[in-house]
């Protein structure tokens, strides 16, 4: 075998090539998982490419197996996938392909194993291995794959405008595959996606965000977000953080460039955090700027009120992008938004009470909060980062020794809604709100204790100012 597999994957691939063989079909492994392999990249998926029927092979290939794994089959594309110990196969015949200008479905017809390697997306995922007794474990390199994999290369195996105009999601794949793996895209590859980046329109909303999130999820992200900004693709795809970029200049004050710094805190949050969502409050964290920016006489530019502008312009972006409008996105909207609060904190004299609005405010997303913000000090004076880190410990310090005093984080007023309309029998009503109100922000100001008698006994006092007594 030319890669390095386990005893178990041997064993696996030792029996689709007996039932190929069986079958008297030339079968291969192919793709992703023969990458992953040559470069020590945990797979968990294998792609079986066979001259002939993928469905009829994956159901003799079920056969050898105790207790027989489902066999799950797409006649209309030919493919068929089983699933072994939590490992995923995927079999489907070799396809030649041939597309039309205005889409980017292909119409397939019967190929052979070259034809499935011309039509692959890139020369590192066009490996193959072949399955067979007659030729098991060798490796099958018509484009130098392999010398690409060792040069950290990404290109096409064929002419790079007719592989991206066919199917223009490969040049999100192709940023993509940069982005994960840490490779260099071929210049004549990158001139290509820029020249048909226009193409990008035909494919659907869902498929690009599926790359733009693996493009989030990789270890550096800022390496995928250059190469879209660069390319052109992201004024396209993501015009609101294209907006970010650049930086103006007035008497010879200037501001940073939003968008490069966006990539600073989106890597710092990276390197600290796995949650996508958590990735996307960094993105989304200063979307607000270029609606707000004003130049001040004697003072130089200002984004006041970007935190909230942000906020509002969260829940159109998942929209455009098709993202989830959930608890996810209630997520991001909530840290968009306070993502300058802890900051301020830092700075000013800390007060219990500030810290308990803030305890309030975020919740269980406190901790993500803070890592939002740490993330968002990019200085490249790295006395001013040391000092305020030093001040953001102080301030998670504080936020420890009230919680531990007052109990805010995800607490309920003792007062609720329903002891007020029982006490005055009330209906739901303006008044009801305004003593609740009241009686949550006196408790956050440190005027009350926090308990139901000093909650009580303030709600009384609040309803006599309104003109309510207690029947």
């Amino acid at each position: 075998m030319d890669i390095q597999c386990s005893d178990w994957e041997l064993d696996l691939f030792k029996k689709i090539g007996a039932a190929a063989d069986k079958l008297q079909m030339p079968c291969f492994l192919i793709g992703g998982f023969v990458r992953d392999k040559l470069i020590h990249r945990a797979s968990k998926d294998a792609d079986i490419v066979c001259v002939g029927d993928g469905i009829l092979l994956a159901q003799e290939v079920a056969q050898l197996f105790h207790p027989k794994p489902n066999v799950h089959f797409f006649k209309t594309f030919g493919t068929a996938q089983i699933k072994v110990n939590d490992f995923d196969i995927e079999f489907v015949g070799a396809r030649k392909e041939s597309y039309q200008e205005s889409s980017r479905k292909p119409m397939v017809e019967n190929g052979t194993i070259e034809d499935d390697q011309n039509r692959r997306d890139f020369t590192i995922n066009a490996l193959a291995i072949g399955l067979n007794k007659s030729n098991f474990g060798n490796l099958i390199d018509p484009f130098d794959g392999l010398l690409d994999l060792e040069s950290k290369i990404i290109r096409t195996p064929l002419n790079p405008d007719i592989t991206f105009s066919d199917d223009p999601l490969r040049m999100m794949r192709c940023i993509r595959f940069a982005s994960q793996l840490g490779f260099y895209i071929e210049e004549k590859t990158f001139l290509a996606i820029e020249r048909n980046k226009e193409r990008i329109s035909i494919v659907s909303q869902e498929r690009i965000t599926d790359e733009l999130n693996k493009i989030i999820a990789s270890p550096k992200p800022s390496v995928g977000f250059d190469l879209l900004f660069k390319s052109k693709l992201l004024s396209i795809i993501f015009p609101s953080m294209q907006a970010l970029s650049g930086a103006e200049y007035v008497d010879g004050l200037g501001h940073k460039d939003n968008f490069y710094h966006t990539l600073e805190v989106l890597d710092n949050t990276a390197k600290q955090s796995t949650n996508l969502w958590l990735r996307w409050a960094a993105i989304l964290h200063d979307i607000g700027k270029p609606a707000t920016k004003r130049f001040e006489e004697g003072h130089g530019w200002t984004f006041h009120g970007h935190e909230v502008v942000g906020m509002r312009m969260v829940a159109k972006i998942f929209k455009q992008l098709k993202l989830p409008l959930n608890e996810h996105m209630k997520y991001v909207e909530k840290l968009v938004l306070l993502h300058l609060r802890p900051i301020s904190l830092s700075k000013d004299e800390i007060t219990d009470a500030a810290m308990r609005r803030l305890l309030f405010d975020a919740g269980d997303d406190l901790e993500d909060l803070m890592i939002l913000c740490k993330s968002d000090i990019t200085s490249k004076n790295q006395a001013k980062v040391k000092r305020f880190l030093a001040n953001f410990d102080l301030v998670l310090e504080r936020l420890k020794i009230v919680e531990e005093k007052d109990k805010i984080r995800n607490w309920q007023p003792p007062i609720d809604g329903e002891i007020i309309m029982q006490t005055f029998q009330l209906g739901p009503s303006k008044e009801v709100g305004l003593i609740k109100t009241a009686v949550r922000e006196a408790i956050l100001d440190g005027l009350i204790e926090n308990n139901y008698d000093a909650a009580f006994e303030y709600m009384i006092q609040q309803a006599d100012q309104i003109g309510l007594k207690k029947p």
